[in-house]
């Protein structure tokens, strides 16, 4: 009963040291292995993982816009076209509410369409005319 319990206590010692020996053998010649690694933490896991992504990120787009460079710069394009009408028209109906502003344009505009049934719709060498002018613009942009 006796031995029992000085075994006991001398596992207990050696455990609360943090190794187990046996009774009687030399440990300071013994080779011991390195403490456990902690697992990760799950916001550990989370953080490296983040990380990793952030590093590839510039990758990633990279690759993304050279895969689908024409589709990105067409709707890029076409969202810009949407906000410069929308701006337009916004400043538009701004100068209508200005109080005299709409009829003085009003007034300039039919001026102008006056003037331009006068000036190349009534005669047909003044029609050729305008008919010339609109070619050699079309085939300024579009080519020939």
């Amino acid at each position: 009963m006796e031995t029992e319990q000085q075994q006991r206590e001398s596992i207990n010692a050696s455990f609360s040291e943090g190794t187990l020996a046996l009774e009687g053998t030399d440990t300071a010649n013994l080779p011991k292995l390195p403490p456990a690694a902690e697992p990760e933490s799950q916001w550990q896991q989370i953080s490296r993982q983040v990380s990793q992504f952030l590093e590839q990120l510039p990758e990633y787009l990279g690759r993304f816009f050279q895969d689908y460079k024409q589709p990105l710069t067409t709707v890029g394009l076409i969202l810009a076209a949407i906000v410069t009408a929308k701006v337009v028209l916004a400043l538009l109906d701004a100068i209508n509410d200005i109080p005299l502003l709409s009829p003085t344009f009003e007034l300039i505009g039919i001026g102008y369409a006056a003037w331009f049934i006068s000036r190349y719709l009534l005669k047909a060498s003044t029609r050729q005319e305008l008919a010339d002018e609109i070619q050699s613009l079309k085939n300024q942009f579009v080519g020939e």
